[in-house]
């Protein structure tokens, strides 16, 4: 009895928004885990969107920037737009994402659509007290319009 074994290899493409949204949920994931509530999309104030805003237990507000690809990242150049928005802000990447190419600063998230890992923590940069309560009391504003089913991004 002769027996031949075919070997098949199979490559799947995943596409760009598919990427972010796979990352973007395990970052979720991974900041809940860690005791905050975040929310996706958020417009801040000086119109940049946040992937995720995250409120943490002690009040804190954390900044997530979800990176699909090295396109995404070298055409927005924007990150640091978000810092004066939070305490602590970090870039998420999916396992393949070629870190080192990726800045120092922000602390880092490597996420898939099951959850992540902090493989740099953030540095921490307190806000001044008067903008981390406007931010807290429209983080919360947003929450429960999204809550009530309202489809809203902006703070207010």
């Amino acid at each position: 009895m002769d027996v031949s074994v075919t070997t098949v290899s199979v490559t799947t493409v995943v596409s760009r928004p598919e990427t972010t949204a796979q990352v973007t949920r395990g970052a979720a994931r991974l900041l809940t885990a860690l005791g905050y509530a975040p929310l996706a999309e958020v417009s801040l104030p000086n119109g940049r969107r946040a992937d995720l805003m995250a409120l943490g237990p002690k009040g804190q507000i954390f900044i997530v920037e979800v990176k699909s690809s090295v396109e995404d990242f070298r055409t927005d150049g924007k990150w640091h737009e978000y810092q004066p928005y939070c305490d602590a802000f970090a870039f998420a990447v999916a396992p393949e994402f070629p870190r080192q190419i990726l800045p120092e600063e922000p602390g880092l998230i490597v996420a898939d659509g099951f959850g992540g890992a902090v493989l740099r923590e953030a540095t921490p940069a307190p806000l001044a007290g008067a903008r981390r309560k406007a931010l807290t009391l429209a983080f919360g504003r947003l929450a429960a319009m999204r809550a009530a089913g309202v489809q809203v991004n902006a703070l207010e």
